[in-house]
């Protein structure tokens, strides 16, 4: 029996500095905390921390990665030192419970990894990119396999148009984004700021946060629609996004 999964692999950005390594190394741990907690309710997932500064995880449905990457991105911490993340979705013939994440040998993991890679190489680095083709030798039965190729291509070009807008933002406009992301409202991120509402959608307008959440959603949404295309069941991923915003009001709010 197949099951889907989705894998990130999590690097950081000039990681290397030695003022900077004990701290990250700390940070990283405390990420992993988080997203054990995030992912409680919503079946088995491996989340790692290793080699310093990476992290892997694993969880079950095809959107779960990208959303709590998104959410991690979002919320980092120290942004001369951004992560960045190697992603992959699939099928696995194993539950993760019978999973070791240090030593499962799998493809969805390789093609992680080698996505995780090719952002190493680049000097304008984009924060995600999918790699669904590169490793997958299994033939499956699930339509969308015959058109990895150009879904991968598809995919990464609107994470790349998303980038762009992100790094577009003034400091106001990316806090604005990033706290709508989590409150949902307007005037609730209006209230916390301090400022008034025509304030807060004039910086939400201009930082173009509704075409990046269009992006994320719609992503989103194909990715839960190949799953349960494939597998007739129903994706989990707006209780997951409540759960991340709801453990972010209580903890990164108050920051």
């Amino acid at each position: 029996m197949n099951h889907p999964i989705s894998i990130f692999i999590l690097d950081v950005s000039n990681s290397s500095s030695a003022e900077m390594g004990e701290e990250l190394t700390n940070y990283l741990d405390e990420l992993v905390n988080s997203i054990t907690v995030w992912t409680k309710e919503f079946g088995h997932c491996k989340v790692k921390h290793r080699a310093g500064d990476e992290i892997i995880f694993a969880g079950y449905g095809y959107s779960t990665a990208y959303i709590i990457a998104f959410f991690i991105s979002r919320v980092w911490k120290y942004r001369d030192h951004t992560p960045y993340f190697g992603l992959s979705f699939g099928d696995s013939d194993k539950e993760l419970e019978e999973v070791d994440i240090e030593k499962w040998i799998h493809p969805l993991i390789k093609q992680a990894r080698y996505a995780n890679d090719l952002l190493k190489k680049e000097q304008v680095r984009p924060l995600f990119k999918f790699e669904l083709d590169q490793f997958y030798q299994k033939i499956s039965p699930f339509p969308y396999n015959q058109f990895r190729n150009e879904f991968e291509v598809l995919i990464n070009s609107l994470l790349r148009v998303q980038m762009t807008m992100l790094k577009e933002q003034t400091p106001i406009q990316e806090q604005v984004f990033t706290y709508f992301l989590i409150l949902q409202q307007q005037k609730a991120v209006a209230k916390l700021l301090e400022k008034t509402a025509p304030t807060i959608s004039s910086h939400y307008k201009k930082g173009k946060s509704e075409e990046i959440i269009k992006v994320f959603t719609e992503l989103v949404t194909i990715l839960d629609s190949l799953q349960e295309k494939s597998y007739n069941q129903k994706a989990n991923s707006e209780s997951l996004m409540e759960s991340i915003r709801h453990h972010l009001k209580i903890n990164h709010m108050k920051q």
